[in-house]
């Protein structure tokens, strides 16, 4: 991604968040550094109220799993008001 690519994609997912739309979240190692993303975003189904998707840097692998677990809890806490979220399969 460029620079302006990069800073076009911040703006829409800091608009998505203002207006509810959606939800990113960057992943940080205890340094501060990104390793990953979450995104968080409304279903456009009948079957599900939200769909969610992560990565992590393939660095970081080893982070996948235990991030998904982390997620996946969080997502049936108070935080959110989901019942019926997706979280998308890991592409192979």
């Amino acid at each position: 991604m460029t620079l302006a690519e990069n800073l076009a994609d911040l703006e829409r997912h800091a608009c998505d968040f203002e207006t509810l739309g959606g939800f990113t979240y960057s992943v940080l190692d205890p340094d501060g550094a990104v390793v990953g993303c979450v995104y968080v975003y409304p279903a456009n189904d009948s079957v599900h109220d939200a769909h969610v998707r992560s990565w992590v840097r393939e660095s970081r692998a080893e982070l996948d799993e235990p991030l998904r677990r982390a997620v996946s809890t969080w997502l049936t806490s108070d935080a959110w008001p989901f019942e019926r979220p997706l979280y998308e399969p890991l592409l192979s």
